[in-house]
């Protein structure tokens, strides 16, 4: 598909999902001794809707334990794409694209040492990817501390549509290392850190950069973007909970990130959770993120071919987001559900607001060329979705 304005979209879906998933898991795998995660269905549904892009589709994840040293876990997650982004709009029309993705988990514990292999591949149209990831987590100083490590390996074939002779490579590959650590009854700190290695190709066959061009008459053409062939990331993060004597939490989250593209950027996360009464969990959580814009990255080139590279994607410039998030889980009654021990359903709705500092609205055609207004747009994000233990 023309994955112009789907990308930094569907990263934020799997990031929240992700943000779901470690909130649900985090308090067995940091207060006590590494365990297996109980057997467990999740049925889910998503719905982005912003920026003139909209993404729906349904989610399955089944966990299931062997021996209570083994779990298997098998993954189905749909993207239902349907985009007029100012991307889109800008340079081609609306069109519409289905992903699909497949994923498998296997995690093995021995005494106090958990191990674990994954893999996933998502299709669409014009683009496939596979990935491997390996990890250990290991439980140290009467379970107090849990010190863990990753690495995963990423291979993508891209395509276009409508273009047979194109076919690039893209691989990946992540390395990650975090320490948690119990400090006192009530509060437990996180740090991590990540490497990530991309290389081959790393930009988008349907974006386009723009550069002045006197010979036409809107004042300006465009040409392919043309990227690096590889990009190397870090990232810092600290993370701190702390548990409040009336049933409820504090969440703060600090990120740092840096890439060899000229890239730094800094998120910081607060979030509240509150049980109410034996059924209810709510949460209300802030997210505030910036960033710098790559060192080949330009709203409007001064003319063609301006320099080796050159990229006009919004999520290389200069932006900020800020979001607000609520959420809330209502455990049902054993007696609605009885063939499974515990059964929830859960809503959670995500507001985002994005400002780009150098990205220019090229459908403004009242204004002079590099003097449109700026882009910015929001964006609403809502999961529902049923957990069942059995």
């Amino acid at each position: 598909m023309q994955r112009v304005a789907v990308e930094a979209v569907v990263v934020v879906i799997n990031r929240l999902m992700r943000g779901i998933a470690a909130l649900l898991l985090l308090l067995p795998l940091l207060t006590t001794a590494e365990v297996l995660q109980p057997d467990r269905l999740d049925v889910m549904y998503h719905s982005y809707d912003g920026g003139g892009a909209t993404i729906d589709g349904p989610s399955v994840l089944v966990r299931k334990n062997i021996a209570d040293t083994v779990s298997i876990s098998a993954g189905y997650y749909v993207d239902m794409v349907s985009s007029a982004s100012i991307d889109v709009l800008a340079t081609a029309s609306e069109y519409s694209e289905e992903r699909t993705e497949y994923s498998i988990g296997l995690d093995y514990l021995h005494d106090k040492t958990l191990m674990s292999l994954g893999y996933t591949s998502s299709t669409e149209s014009d683009y496939e990817a596979e990935t491997v990831s390996a990890g250990v987590s290991q439980t140290f100083f009467g379970d107090l501390t849990t010190l863990s490590m990753g690495l995963s390996f990423g291979e993508n074939l891209v395509g276009v549509n409508g273009n047979e002779d194109f076919s690039a490579s893209a691989k990946n590959y992540r390395y990650r290392l975090s320490l948690s650590q119990v400090l006192t009854k009530s509060l437990i700190a996180v740090v991590s850190a990540e490497s990530i290695i991309d290389e081959g190709f790393l930009n988008n066959p349907y974006r386009q950069a723009r550069y002045k061009d006197s010979s036409v008459p809107r004042g300006y053409s465009y040409q392919s973007e043309v990227y690096p062939l590889t990009r190397n990331s870090d990232a810092f993060s600290v993370r701190g909970i702390y548990y409040l004597p009336w049933r409820a939490s504090v969440r703060a989250d600090a990120r740092y990130h840096d890439d060899s593209w000229g890239i730094s950027a800094t998120n910081i996360e607060l979030r509240y959770l509150h049980t109410v009464g034996q059924d209810w969990l709510v949460e209300a959580k802030y997210r505030a993120y910036s960033q710098s814009q790559a060192d080949f990255y330009s709203d409007l080139f001064p003319f063609r071919d301006a320099q080796n590279f050159l990229a006009r994607d919004k999520e290389l410039s200069e932006f900020s987001s800020n979001s607000f998030g609520l959420g809330v889980t209502y455990t049902l009654p054993e007696r609605w559900l009885s063939i499974f021990e515990k059964s929830t359903v859960n809503l959670y709705w995500d507001n985002f607001q994005f400002d780009y500092d150098d990205f220019r609205n090229v459908l403004d055609s009242e204004a002079a060329v590099g003097e449109e207004s700026l882009y910015g747009f929001d964006a609403n994000v809502i999961r529902l979705y049923f957990s069942f233990w059995y």
